[in-house]
């Protein structure tokens, strides 16, 4: 048996008034989705405990049955990790978005979706003004970078900028988690001078003759060291490969000891190259046991509040991922088990994640389906596997109960 997730960050979502009372994923037009939802079982996950971030380093560490309590670390340490940056043991390392702040607030958390090769200039930038022996930063794919410190104390509290869209930026800088945090002063000191480098550069100066939203501050969050995992082959005896255009979630990958496969236009957004992707995901499949596909397109459209890119996201994924998919694993000679889900709900009302249980499906060849015609938030809940928790979803996937 072979086995593949699709994992649609952030598809889940609420009831939308201007969707009809629908949520994006309702209201897509999906009948590959439809069709491989009648052929299988569903149920709901909870992929975020109540008592940690809802963000997609947990949840996707969640879906993939790791025990987050015991191996999260932040989001930054699984990027370095995608980067190729070694982490010495008293490296602290952090996402570091480069934002854009309008009027003193928090105006989006990617800078209008900065190409990389403009922030690239911008991250040289900021090593030439604020790097030094203890500071460093690596740049990564459009607005998402890297900041690591040198004997950082993991002491304080930081609030991801999507989670604070037009909040006034002094409200949510990096905070001591007791009386003082040396780390945290420092963070604050190189937002703060961040903002007089970034501002002046003329990378800036022409995104903003153009109209365009500059990135004009650095924003660090969600420190963390390097963790203890075990590779998905310790877990489960089972190679395989994660495509993704996402350091994060390649950075899971590499920890989880899978194959990352990068591909030629895919960029995290509702213009990646889903067809590229879903032929990966069959390449890969034809020579691995497991292949975790990760599209990031649905989550950017929650995050910018668009229900209507939402629902068009959806749309791209049916289209062009899920029947392709289905049918190269119908024309394998071995039997492919198929998972679809998200990692956490991008609510377009909130624009942020949100830890409400996500549906899902799993389609076995053998197993009797549910008889669920249509995929969503409100018929997963009648699905066979009720509501799962844990190492759940990925035991029923690979039928390890």
């Amino acid at each position: 048996m072979k086995y593949i997730i699709i994992l649609a960050d952030g598809m889940s979502d609420y009831p939308i008034d201007r969707l009809g009372g629908k949520t994006p994923l309702m209201a897509a037009r999906t009948p590959a989705i439809d069709r491989l939802c009648a052929r299988s079982r569903c149920g709901q996950l909870v992929t975020v405990p109540d008592d940690m971030p809802p963000g997609s380093e947990v949840a996707n560490l969640a879906v993939l049955g790791y025990d987050v309590r015991k191996v999260y670390q932040g989001r930054g340490v699984l990027e370095a990790a995608s980067m190729g940056v070694e982490l010495a043991e008293n490296d602290l390392a952090m996402r570091c978005n480069i934002i854009c702040i309008e009027n003193g607030r928090i105006k989006n958390h990617s800078a209008g979706h900065i190409r990389s090769e403009e922030s690239l200039r911008l991250v040289e930038a900021l090593n030439e003004g604020l790097a030094g022996p203890r500071v460093r930063f690596h740049p990564g794919v459009s607005y998402r970078h890297l900041l690591v410190i040198r004997d950082g104390e993991n002491d304080f509290e930081c609030t991801p900028p999507h989670d604070v869209p037009g909040t006034p930026f002094m409200e949510v800088m990096p905070r001591p988690r007791g009386e003082k945090s040396v780390t945290a002063g420092l963070l604050a000191d190189l937002i703060i001078r961040s903002q007089d480098i970034l501002g002046a550069h003329p990378v800036n100066l022409k995104r903003k003759a153009q109209g365009k939203d500059p990135g004009n501050s650095i924003w660090p969050w969600s420190p963390g060291r390097r963790p203890q995992m075990k590779t998905f082959r310790e877990l489960y005896g089972l190679s395989g490969a994660v495509i993704s255009a996402v350091d994060l979630i390649f950075g899971i990958g590499v920890y989880a000891g899978l194959k990352p496969i990068s591909v030629p236009g895919a960029t995290g957004l509702y213009d990646t190259n889903y067809e590229g992707k879903a032929r990966a995901a069959c390449d890969a499949l034809a020579g691995l046991d497991f292949v975790f596909l990760h599209i990031e397109a649905s989550d950017e459209a929650g995050h910018e509040g668009d229900a209507e890119l939402k629902v068009r996201t959806i749309e791209a994924l049916d289209q062009r991922v899920i029947t392709a998919v289905v049918e190269c694993a119908a024309a394998m000679k071995e039997p492919v088990a198929i998972a679809l889900l998200p990692d956490h709900a991008t609510p377009c009302a909130v624009r942020t994640h949100t830890r409400d249980a996500v549906p899902f499906l799993i389609y076995h060849p053998s197993e009797k389906p549910d008889g669920i015609a249509e995929f969503n938030e409100e018929t997963s809940k009648q699905g066979s596997y009720g509501l799962l928790h844990g190492d759940g979803f990925i035991k029923a996937l690979l039928q390890r109960n």
